[in-house]
């Protein structure tokens, strides 16, 4: 989930498209829909917030991938350092600030800066996998590598970054 604020109070959506772009210097990017309205309301705080789901988070996937509904109705969270929304219960998180935002098909690819990473969860991540929720049993080892999401998770924090 990537969450941001904007006038009207906490915005986010399920992103599709997430990466680490860049270890030195940190960077992320994602890549939201040039019709998303979330994004459009955060975009103009500089700022986002990387919400990783645990996998017993389907819920509010299902609650951000939606248009139109009020995606913090019942939801606790706290602000990051920039001030964008980090999920109660989340994996991890990473926050950032907008370093530059290109416009590239029907999508926009926005990198940001990692500015803080969040502890990590003892927990499994949430896996939207060939157009279903998956758990790590389900996935067919030849299609799958945890270590993708290894790198993520152990990525050098703040204080390690020379």
């Amino acid at each position: 989930m990537v969450t941001g604020t904007s006038p009207d109070g906490p915005v986010g959506f399920a992103c599709q498209a997430f990466a680490a772009l860049s270890l030195d210097p940190p960077l992320v990017l994602f890549c939201p829909q040039r019709t998303s309205r979330s994004w459009a309301a955060m975009a103009s705080t500089g700022s986002f917030c990387v919400n990783v789901l645990a996998e017993d988070q389907r819920e509010v996937s299902t609650v951000f991938g939606r248009a139109g509904a009020d995606k913090f109705s019942g939801l606790s969270w706290t602000p990051s350092p920039t001030g964008a929304p980090v999920l109660d219960g989340v994996l991890t998180w990473v926050d950032c600030r907008v370093t530059v935002v290109h416009d590239e098909g029907d999508h926009h690819v926005v990198i940001g800066s990692v500015v803080e990473l969040g502890p990590v969860r003892e927990a499994q991540p949430l896996l939207f996998y060939r157009g279903r929720y998956a758990s790590h049993a389900e996935l067919d080892p030849r299609g799958w590598s945890g270590e993708v999401l290894d790198n993520l998770l152990t990525w050098q924090r703040q204080s390690e970054w020379s």
